[in-house]
């Protein structure tokens, strides 16, 4: 029996030293698996990065231009329904500024706070008391309402057009052949926006400055007079 014992030790051996370089073969294929892997995740990262802030951001910018064409929608309807009797053509030097058109600032202004457009609303030099001061070009019929400061840190200003004599051709289409030619409010509404997309890009690529911080996003409504 102790040949056969030995016979068995040796056949254990000899089975050890061939599995030995397959065990180790596989091992190091598993380890540069691994690798491949983990090399291809840093690589797709950034970029699966940039697409998710890309999603966050662009639907952001979207739903802070329909809370402003609605401020400027809510503007107008008001400022159509106001009496033309205080509108004084005035000049760049000595603007007028109607009582009428107090209430159409203010409420696209408390429209914009209430939507949280305006992170820095009733605070600092973001709010309505005293009411701003417009500026007007000479012989118009447009005011111009600057609040600053309604961004935080994000620089730009809150600006507000009412034009109370808006005619076909001048701020709209062109007028029809032959009368009548109605007069019309054209309201609109200027306010930044700040992409965080750009700060995604500066981190990727440093210096990069193919994308702008913010934009201004423009919207404007109209309505025919009524008084």
């Amino acid at each position: 029996m102790p040949g056969s014992k030995i016979a068995q030790r040796s056949f254990a051996v000899r089975r050890l030293v061939h599995a030995s370089p397959a065990t180790s073969g596989r091992a190091g294929v598993t380890r540069d698996i691994r690798g491949a892997a983990l090399l291809e995740f840093a690589v797709v990262l950034p970029l699966l990065v940039v697409f998710v802030v890309g999603i966050f951001d662009f639907s952001g910018a979207f739903n802070q231009k329909q809370k402003i064409e609605q401020a400027a929608q809510e503007g107008a309807i008001i400022a159509g329904a106001q009496p033309m009797t205080d509108m004084v053509g005035g000049s760049a030097a000595t603007p007028t500024n109607p009582p009428s058109l107090l209430p159409v600032v203010t409420a696209i202004f408390n429209s914009l706070a209430g939507s949280g457009t305006l992170p820095a609303a009733n605070q600092g030099s973001c709010q309505m008391t005293p009411p701003p001061v417009p500026t007007q070009p000479t012989g118009g019929l447009s005011w111009t309402y600057t609040i600053s400061g309604c961004a935080g840190a994000i620089p730009g200003n809150l600006v507000i057009t009412i034009n109370r004599g808006c005619v076909c051709g001048s701020c709209g289409p062109a007028c029809p052949a032959g009368p009548p030619i109605s007069v019309s409010t054209m309201v609109t509404v200027q306010y930044p926006y700040n992409w965080r997309f750009n700060s995604v890009i500066q981190l990727l690529f440093p210096g990069s400055s193919g994308y702008l911080a913010t934009t201004q996003i423009i919207e404007s409504s109209t309505v025919h007079n009524q008084q």
